[in-house]
């Protein structure tokens, strides 16, 4: 018996049923916040722009940044936690989480938004990989392990859109903020509850944690979809391509420093496996689509069909129902049928969901809104749901804080690409609006930086020209967003093709571990 297996014996986490299904209720409760902070603030955007007054590029920032900066630490929490201990990693992120809600809260500049935002992002990275290493280390059953992988993707996915949901109820009797200070009751239960409930577990070999490797990960992560966000917005200009060059540099050495280090930040031998390449890629690019459809569409509710805040976040509802039907059925289905077959599948889904988006307009009916969203939730359910489970038991179990990182580094990064790469194009077509003839120069700079800064602008104009330079403020968001949806499409549908490659062969774990 391993030193970790004697561990979770002593603290419990092969004890009875109950109490594993209870600790993983606690760790769903962890990754729900955490997925929600990703979406929720897309409902609050155009109150937080009236309030903040943000550029353009300073809202995408605000969007954005939490994502990234999870990205960049995930792997560097994730090994973290292997080393010090996953439930110690998990409480105090717990704790840091919701003190710095407080901060977002009360921001009072879009300079303060951004950084409160990023180190939102820092204490959400200690979340997320210990949640799913802990579940590795909690069941080992596989099917157990499935179901309750499925109950933790469900939820993932799930808090993805129901992040507006959430958002729309508060901000009908709040201001933007209280969708940050919900966090704080909820992160207090599960420090609360944590202490008792969840059992301790590490590498007993892990080695000291690099800090060189810490950060050329996050500066490499950052570098590259900024690059990425940037060249979307501004084209090929010399800041984008030095954050490029620097990007790439910085992965590039922190995965040949691995190789050279006898206790790695991140065991690269790991891609080396086709199902595990595999898995990752549909997990990114499944959180791609599912992220920036949100986020966007949170918007176009809004500002172009006039639903208040309520309203808009349960339309996305459709997302979420989905996501949890899926979710929660797909292990069982990965075994019945074809691990590939539901992955491919459901990233086809999404593309076609995708699609059928490029052919919107303003006066679109809620009808098929709520199809897509629909299916899009149902196809991020079976490809998230599966991709995770594969992710994870392909390794030892004292590799599982690594793995979960490589899971959720994939998601995050996915979210983060979504909004940036989508949003960019959105942004790109929004700013070639032409502003009615006699607009001020002011006014119609302002109304460029972002719908919700046309909207407000036009307070200053008169009735008639204000009317017309809304109208042409949504067509131009709404020709982004056509245009963006596309490209989600296409991108979509070529990684189901390459998915159902990729995990040729691939199969879930079944029998009980020894």
């Amino acid at each position: 018996m391993s030193r970790t297996e004697q561990l979770n014996r002593r603290t419990g986490a092969e004890g009875t049923g109950r109490g594993r299904w209870l600790a993983l209720s606690v760790l769903v409760l962890a990754v729900l916040l955490v997925a929600v902070d990703a979406t929720v603030l897309g409902l609050a955007t155009p109150a937080l722009s009236e309030d903040l007054k943000p550029s353009g590029t300073q809202l995408l920032w605000i969007g954005d940044i939490y994502s990234f900066v999870i990205a960049g630490l995930l792997v560097s929490m994730g090994s973290l936690g292997d080393r010090i201990g996953r439930k110690k990693l998990l409480l105090v992120g717990a704790t840091a989480f919701g003190a710095v809600s407080v901060l977002n809260a009360y921001a009072t500049s879009p300079e303060m938004m951004i950084v409160a935002r990023a180190l939102l992002g820092v204490a959400g990275a200690t979340l997320m990989p210990s949640t799913l290493a802990l579940i590795r280390n909690i069941f080992h059953d596989p099917r157990e392990r499935s179901l309750a992988i499925g109950i933790w993707g469900a939820t993932a996915s799930a808090g993805a859109a129901v992040g507006p949901v959430v958002g729309g109820a508060l901000l009908q009797h709040f201001w933007w903020g209280s969708v940050f200070l919900i966090n704080l009751p909820v992160m207090i239960a599960l420090v609360l509850v944590g202490i008792k409930l969840l059992p301790e577990s590490k590498n007993p070999v892990a080695g000291p944690w690099d800090l060189v490797s810490v950060a050329l990960s996050l500066i490499g992560i950052i570098g590259v979809v900024y690059a990425v966000k940037e060249v979307a917005t501004h084209g090929l200009t010399w800041g984008v391509w030095a954050a490029a060059v620097i990007g790439a540099g910085c992965i590039h050495a922190f995965v040949r420093r691995q190789f050279t280090l006898p206790s790695p930040l991140l065991d690269m031998r790991l891609f080396k496996h086709r199902g595990f390449s595999g898995a990752v890629l549909a997990d990114l690019l499944t959180v791609f689509g599912l992220s920036g459809l949100v986020f966007f569409l949170s918007q176009f509710l809004q500002l172009v069909q006039g639903r208040d805040p309520l309203e808009a976040g349960l339309a996305e509802l459709p997302a979420a129902v989905g996501a949890v039907v899926t979710g929660l059925v797909a292990g069982r289905y990965a075994r019945k049928y074809s691990v590939r077959g539901l992955v491919a599948g459901g990233l086809a889904a999404i593309g076609l969901a995708l699609a059928v988006l490029t052919v919107i307009h303003k006066e679109t009916g809620y009808p098929l809104l709520g199809a897509a969203l629909l299916v899009v939730g149902l196809g991020a359910g079976f490809s998230f749901t599966v991709t995770a489970d594969v992710i994870l038991s392909s390794v030892p179990k004292e590799q599982a804080g690594s793995a979960s990182a490589v899971s959720e580094t994939a998601y995050e990064l996915g979210a983060a690409l979504g909004i940036a790469l989508l949003g960019s194009i959105v942004t790109g077509v929004y700013q070639s609006f032409t502003a009615p003839a006699g607009v001020p120069a002011p006014v119609a700079d302002a109304a460029h930086e972002s719908l919700g800064g046309a909207v407000e602008a036009a307070k200053a104009l008169d009735p008639l020209t204000a009317s017309q330079m809304v109208g042409s403020a949504q067509e131009a968001f709404v020709d982004g967003l056509r245009l963006a949806s596309g490209v989600g499409a296409a991108v979509l549908l070529a990684t189901a093709v390459a998915a159902w490659f990729l995990l040729r062969g691939q199969k879930l774990q079944d029998g009980l571990e020894h």
